[in-house]
């Protein structure tokens, strides 16, 4: 009996949690909690960021206009340049030139040049015939001077002469010795001013080491007046705090990115920075404290007034001129990737994902104004002391406590702990971890009284309550992740009241917006059990009943009102499609209809083009439509060009595909052929001009459009944009009949080699293009038939109405262009886009005159 009575006793409990803790201190879980207590204690400092830190971002605005990432180095030389003017303190370059950047027409230079040198051109053995090498001479030399990207930015640095580079470290224990000396225009960032008076380094208390390391390029790196390391350190919880200042490379120390910019703002060099092993480092007059290993605890500044911590401008303001270079006078520059999709965004105490050049502009403000959080000396033995008087606590007095006692004094302790640990972090910018203590506390607390209730009938009750409470939470988190019918089934589990209902209605209306009607109805219903008058309830549940048998959002296939219907119903739910809430209808089309969208999470506006698949297509089929559909989809996201809408997302929901693309202001261009409201000659051409570039550019990567006309060509008259839609689809399309018999592509602009059935090439494409400049040049087609066998037959075999005889004041160059593009034979046709494009402008350009 006393052996039992033991095992029931109070403080056994306490014994337990402490023994628990202790054992799980250095846990995964436990780490994470003290860090986000850390972010917490963060986020509620509040210091003023450095004024003289800018960051100039490779954005999304830069991208969309100089060109997917990486630009040629050419385009960065231009920014050092115009930072030069401006004269900027320093700049910091984050992109990694580990790798000469070579440009295809460079390579055939240096073969056209090394095939030349093998010749008696360069040789000069014949005296007589010097000048003409010299010409080739000269022609190649500027063609290397203009493609040699590499050389260009080289020249900017050396002309600046205030660039940092970035070096990477891989870290791990070094083992041996290294392959090679590093190059001296990395040596010459090594640290050797250390210092360590207690002996530290013969005790092993040594920075970061790391076993090989990436460097820039020779024609870079000797330009540039730093090379830092750009490593991370991830915590156990995936965030970013700490700031690596120092890493060790076998016998050399080197400086991190942002220690080095602000020595170098600072009038420093490497050989000024002070290493204080297991202490910090001195800059100048600046003392930066660290842990053990040189890791400074970065504060990082949160936004002020809507505005950010520092000022960000994108780089294609700046180099188009808009932002003047003057000012970054005296400025600190840090040139880095911000877009979405370019390098890794990092979750840090105030962000879930920042771009690493704002981490680093965070890192080189910490320093500047140490600002950085430290942990001291005497912090492991603290908390060790809160450790154990916690657990005294628990084992020794909570057990001899009432419950409304205990209840106060566990309080007290934990609103002592969690004040401790806020106040030492926003007023002495200090971190003591006391979260391992505070939790302990927490939970020994919940066990004795939990025990005590479970000892009774009033635990039970209140086991039940819990039980009930765990239910709605696991069914609100599971709603929250979109599991709705999991979210259910635990909502029943709980008994239904008032506030249940409320969480009800949002469960039936979040079925609404994914058209799961049938199941909302079924929410509805089992609300309607126990209060049938809640809110509008009744309404609610006869809609979702009548909704359950309607089509929402499908295709045109005998249900042409089915999606317009559902969307102008009022009080539905905006209706979903994969993350985006569909706004209105915009359109439909051959095999679906197009709606104007939301992205929720970033606010952006989009159209989305649907396609009922599983309607349209027999099910031996489908399979193969859809691998077709997402490949073609791909192929077509990856095309950017300023006469190509842009395509975001692509997706498949329950029996709808469909592709998230720009929304466009305009347009198509199948108003502009009607006889009577024809564009003027020059603005036709200039139109059709822009749309061959369009397809030149496609053809280069292999993507051929496949169905050009002109309501596949969107027109906004107020801006004079062009821009090339559905590229894709007609392949995605593209196989046998569909279940309604409904002929897909368009017969009239259709190539003969596409009638045919033949391998289909750019040049299809450019036909198709020929026919709609002549509709749209004249009102009317260039092959007509009573038939569509014979309107095919007509343009296979016979030639097109001479346009003259339609519109008889026509250029010679225009109705030259529209005999080229309409030929029979693929041979006879422009054979890129790009020249024909050259055609039309030239033309344009005659008309002028």
């Amino acid at each position: 009996m006393r052996k039992m009575s033991i095992w029931k006793a109070d403080w056994l409990v306490g014994l337990l949690v402490a023994l628990f803790f202790l054992f799980s201190a250095g846990s995964d879980l436990m780490q994470s909690l003290e860090r986000k207590a850390y972010d917490l204690g963060v986020r509620a400092s509040s210091h003023l960021p450095s004024d003289k830190v800018v960051v100039i971002a490779i954005d999304d605005q830069s991208i969309a206009n100089l060109g997917r990432w990486p630009w040629p180095r050419a385009t960065q030389a231009k920014m050092l340049d115009l930072l030069a003017q401006g004269h900027a303190k320093v700049v910091g370059n984050t992109a990694l030139f580990f790798e000469p950047q070579v440009d295809p027409g460079l390579a055939y230079i240096n073969k056209i040049a090394d095939a030349l040198g093998k010749s008696a051109l360069l040789n000069n053995a014949e005296p007589a015939r010097q000048s003409e090498p010299s010409q080739i001479d000269a022609l190649l030399l500027e063609a290397v001077q203009n493609l040699d990207n590499d050389q260009k930015l080289s020249e900017s640095m050396t002309q600046a002469n205030d660039v940092l580079l970035a070096m990477f470290f891989e870290l791990g224990d070094a083992q041996g010795r290294p392959s090679k000396p590093l190059p001296d225009y990395v040596q010459k960032n090594n640290l050797a001013n250390i210092n360590d008076p207690a002996g530290l380094g013969m005790a092993g208390v040594l920075p970061l080491p790391a076993a090989s390391v990436q460097y820039p390029i020779p024609l870079l790196g000797e330009r540039a007046v730093g090379i830092g390391h750009l490593n991370t350190l991830i915590d156990v919880d995936g965030a970013v705090r700490v700031e690596p200042l120092v890493v060790g490379y076998y016998d050399q120390l080197y400086p991190s990115l942002p220690l080095l910019l602000a020595a170098k703002s600072l009038n420093l060099e490497a050989k000024d920075i002070q290493v204080n092993l297991g202490q910090g480092v001195k800059l100048g007059n600046l003392n930066i404290a660290t842990d053990s290993s040189l890791r400074m605890h970065t504060y990082f500044y949160r936004d002020r007034e809507g505005k950010p911590a520092f000022q960000v401008d994108s780089f294609f303001d700046v180099l188009s001129g808009k932002i003047s270079p003057d000012k970054y006078r005296d400025k600190i520059v840090l040139i880095g990737a911000t877009a979405a999709g370019v390098g890794t965004a990092t979750v840090t105490p105030i962000s879930a994902g920042m771009a690493p050049v704002l981490t680093l502009a965070h890192s080189v403000s910490s320093i500047l104004k140490q600002d950085y959080f430290i942990v001291p000396n005497w912090s492991s033995w603290a908390q060790i002391g809160v450790f154990v008087l916690v657990a005294l606590y628990l084992i020794v007095l909570l057990p001899r406590l009432s419950a409304l006692l205990g209840a106060l004094i566990t309080g007290g302790i934990f609103i002592a702990l969690l004040v401790t640990h806020f106040m030492l972090m926003t007023t002495q910018a200090m971190w003591l971890p006391l979260m391992l203590p505070a939790t302990m506390l927490l939970v020994g607390h919940l066990l004795l009284t939990s025990k005590y209730f479970f000892m009774s009938e009033k635990g039970k009750i209140k086991s039940d309550a819990e039980s009930a409470e765990s239910n709605r939470m696991l069914g609100l988190a599971f709603q929250g992740q979109g599991q709705l019918d999991i979210a259910f089934d635990k909502f029943r589990k709980v008994a239904i009241d008032d506030s249940l209902m409320e969480v009800l209605y949002n469960l039936g209306l979040d079925f609404e917006r994914k058209r799961q009607f049938n199941k909302a109805e079924s929410v509805f219903r089992y609300m309607a059990e126990y209060n049938p008058r809640f809110r509008d309830l009744k309404d609610r549940l006869a809609q979702s009943k009548a909704m359950s048998e309607t089509v929402i959002l499908g295709g045109n296939s005998g249900k042409s009102n089915a999606s317009t219907m559902v969307l102008d119903r009022v009080g539905v739910s905006k209706p979903m499609l994969g993350r985006y809430e569909i706004e209105k209808e915009l359109g439909k089309g051959a095999m679906g209809v197009v709606y104007m969208g939301r992205d929720p999470k970033i606010g952006r506006v989009v159209a989305i083009k649907t396609m009922a698949l599983a309607q349209e297509f027999d099910a031996d089929e489908l399979e193969d439509v859809k691998a077709r559909f997402f490949r073609e989809a791909e192929t077509a996201g990856r095309l950017n060009h300023p006469n190509i809408v842009n395509m975001y997302d692509a997706g498949e929901e329950h029996d709808l595909a469909y592709i998230a693309m720009e929304f466009l202001k305009g347009q198509d261009l199948a108003p502009y052929t009607k006889a009577g409201n024809l564009l003027p000659l020059p603005k036709v051409l200039s139109i059709v001009a822009r749309v061959a570039d369009a397809l030149g550019y496609a053809h280069t990567l292999n993507v051929v459009h496949r169905d050009i006309k002109p309501a596949n060509i969107m027109y906004d008259a107020e801006t004079d944009t062009v821009k090339v839609t559905d590229f894709g689809i007609a392949r995605i399309t593209d196989s046998s009949k569909t279940k309604t018999g409904m002929v897909l592509g368009t017969p009239s602009y259709m190539s003969p080699e596409q009638l045919a059935g033949t391998k289909i090439e750019g040049s299809s494409d450019l036909f198709s293009l020929g026919v709609s400049l002549y509709l749209m040049v004249c009102g009317k087609l260039p092959f007509n038939g009573d038939s569509m066998a014979q309107l095919m037959f007509r343009i296979a075999n016979e030639p097109h109405v001479d346009i003259l005889t339609v519109r008889p004041d026509l250029p010679p160059c225009v109705v030259q262009i529209i005999n080229r593009a309409l030929a029979k034979k693929v041979t006879e046709r422009y054979q890129t886009g790009a020249e024909m494009a050259d055609a039309i402008r030239q033309c344009a350009a005659s008309l002028q005159g």
